[in-house]
């Protein structure tokens, strides 16, 4: 197992995240290599990019995936008054 490559449960704990911003997941690019910091930034295209942090562990690293998402302008969707 290699720690420098995201795997399925760094895409799971990224799509936590952003499916409480209501962000589509076919919007959402995350480069397979791991970067130092990690960060976030809207591409030209609409999407966003997600860099998954090489020397935090993800789920530490949660909390300011959802900072940048706000600073980006996203707004958390209330979801649990699912009333359709």
């Amino acid at each position: 197992m290699t720690d420098d490559i995201i795997g399925m449960q760094d895409m799971m704990a990224i799509y936590e995240v952003t499916d409480r911003f209501g962000i589509d997941r076919e919007a959402i690019s995350v480069p397979l290599e791991k970067a130092e910091a990690g960060g976030v930034s809207r591409q030209s295209q609409g999407g966003i990019e997600v860099t998954v942090p090489a020397k935090i562990p993800i789920r530490q690293w949660l909390p300011t995936l959802e900072a940048e998402l706000e600073r980006l302008g996203f707004a958390l969707e209330d979801i649990d008054n699912d009333e359709s």
